[in-house]
């Protein structure tokens, strides 16, 4: 990792507040984060407008509807996500292969229309929130990293750009998928922080060091007294653990 710059690319931060709040927070991390994170909370308040503010501002965005039915109603939101300028998008690996395949045909229709940048679709495979007993208690039984296992290959199979996994998964999955898969890991905390509902989770620069393309981080930026000192520690944190490992 060259210097902060560099690391700032790799970081998301998470805007599950609402739409006023993310206008303040976008504004306070102007300049130093170029990627925000959109997911169901701010979405369903603001709808796809909040999209194309927040685009306006120069910023990328992780939609993160975690996309999950059937193939014809995937292919069409996918469309619609692309249209407002989602640059990732976010659809759940358990819908299957033809699922993916749907959502993957929907953001290409649009690119094809207007938009010549390549939206990324990643398929979520275990949410960070799930251990192994909460898996078995909706049926999964095998342990968490082979869940993770057997829907990254489904996903990356069926044409998703990658996965979303936890930090835990990200080493496994770097080795299984390749060196050009796009893994995003949510539940990134720094030590100091709580870790609240996540539980499979590490710091930002033990993630990046672990395989992760890019990681997510919300409440320790987005509930800070000051979000843009909080994102300058994360970054920092990426490049120290990076000059140390070298």
């Amino acid at each position: 990792m060259r210097d902060l710059t560099e690391a700032a690319e790799k970081v998301i931060v998470a805007l599950d507040c609402s739409a006023d709040e993310a206008r303040i927070l976008a504004e306070k991390l102007e300049g130093r984060a170029r990627w925000l994170k959109v997911g169901m909370t701010l979405f369903y308040e603001a709808g796809p407008q909040i999209v194309s503010l927040l685009k306006e501002m120069g910023f990328s965005i992780f939609l993160d509807l975690k996309l999950h039915d059937i193939p014809h109603q995937v292919e069409g939101a996918a469309a619609s996500a692309v249209a407002s300028g989602a640059d990732i998008l976010s659809v759940h690996s358990l819908g299957g292969t033809s699922m993916v395949q749907a959502a993957v045909r929907g953001a290409k229709s649009v690119s094809t229309q207007g938009r010549s940048d390549a939206v990324k679709i990643i398929g979520i495979t275990v949410l960070t929130s799930m251990d192994e007993q909460a898996l078995e208690s909706v049926g999964v039984s095998g342990g968490v990293e082979s869940e993770v296992k057997g829907l990254a290959r489904l996903a990356y199979g069926a044409g998703a750009h990658g996965i979303v996994c936890s930090p835990q998964e990200a080493s496994s999955m770097r080795e299984l998928l390749g060196p050009d898969a796009l893994i995003v890991t949510p539940g990134v905390r720094m030590a100091s922080d709580d870790v609240g509902d996540q539980r499979r989770v590490a710091s930002p620069g033990a993630a990046i060091a672990s395989g992760a393309s890019m990681i997510v981080v919300g409440r320790p930026v987005t509930a800070a007294q000051d979000p843009a000192s909080a994102f300058d520690a994360i970054c920092h944190d990426i490049v120290e653990l990076a000059q140390n490992a070298q």
